[in-house]
């Protein structure tokens, strides 16, 4: 066979769609949402809560005023034709979608100042917790926990509206670029940090409280051994599954003041108590009191001879 006729069976079999493709593709005929303009939602994001970070300082009042406005208005654009494409590929149809994008973008814009207070506690936490950072706008600039959190704060709002599809594709996006994987639908309060971040995993249904710390490589992860909870792949649809898995508490709760030291595993819906330490590796899967203590067991020490052991 030339290469000509491969060419064009291999156009003519991937042109088909098939019951795999048919069964996944999203509802409707509308264009998905795009990648590159949630990207530069979140840009917008950044700049109007860190006017002079990330775009050129204003120090006049009304330049600033003027700039931040002009942001709000390109956000509030941006979200109603995304979140508009969103609905419709979920299912909703045009008019209704186009309402309701309307109705929830400037619902977000009224969010922008809570969004703002949740970051500058999270940037407080940061500079405190952590004695190599020499400044706020050092942390604010450079420290790839705020980038995460940036983009989560942004998307959970957007996910406790019920919009499909783009908080997950928003706080992925972080965590390509950070390793910081934070699902939109977790609850997060006040004075969050993580340290150094890479492979920290925050799941779905996580309740963290205020002043919490984590150190790199901490699950907070579901136990996917316990039933009926995580059978969640034989329910019927994908609307139901969602239904669900939003229904069920499967991830931890974390109270305030608590600090979880690296590559620790905390599984399934167990609670935390407040000012509690969890320390390095350290895999729990039962609820620890307040003002606790957990310590990996101590390692032994055993000696082999004769080749026993190996």
């Amino acid at each position: 066979m030339e290469d000509n006729d491969i060419f064009l069976k291999s156009v003519e079999m991937m042109t088909r769609v098939s019951d795999d493709e048919r069964r996944m593709a999203p509802q409707g005929d509308t264009p998905l949402p795009s990648v590159d303009a949630l990207r530069e939602m979140v840009e917008l994001v950044k700049m109007i809560v860190f006017p002079g970070f990330f775009d050129k300082r204003q120090i006049d009042s009304d330049i600033r005023s003027y700039h931040i406005g002009v942001n709000m208005e390109r956000l509030c654009s941006l979200m109603r034709k995304q979140l508009t494409l969103a609905l419709c590929a979920d299912g909703s149809d045009e008019h209704s979608a186009e309402a309701e994008a309307a109705e929830k973008s400037l619902k977000l814009i009224g969010q922008l100042p809570l969004i703002k207070h949740l970051l500058y506690t999270d940037v407080e936490a940061i500079f405190d917790d952590d004695p190599a950072a020499s400044s706020h706008s050092e942390v604010i600039f450079s420290y790839p926990v705020i980038h995460a959190m940036i983009h989560y704060r942004f998307a959970h709002v957007l996910h406790e509206m019920g919009i499909p599809v783009i908080p997950r594709i928003i706080t992925e996006q972080a965590h390509a670029n950070t390793g910081i994987d934070i699902h939109p639908g977790a609850k997060i309060g006040e004075y969050f940090s993580i340290d150094h971040g890479t492979g920290v995993v925050i799941g779905e249904t996580c309740v963290i409280g205020n002043h919490v710390h984590l150190f790199q490589g901490v699950t907070l992860g579901a136990a996917h051994t316990e039933n009926p909870y995580y059978t969640l792949h034989q329910l019927p649809n994908e609307e139901t599954r969602r239904d669900h898995s939003r229904l069920v508490p499967r991830h931890p709760v974390l109270e305030d003041h608590v600090t979880v030291y690296s590559n620790s595993t905390l599984l399934g819906r167990i609670t935390i108590g407040h000012d509690t330490v969890i320390g390095g590796n350290v895999w729990l899967t039962h609820s620890v009191p307040a003002n606790s203590t957990i310590m990996q067991s101590k390692a032994m020490d055993v000696s082999f001879t004769g080749g026993l052991g190996i």
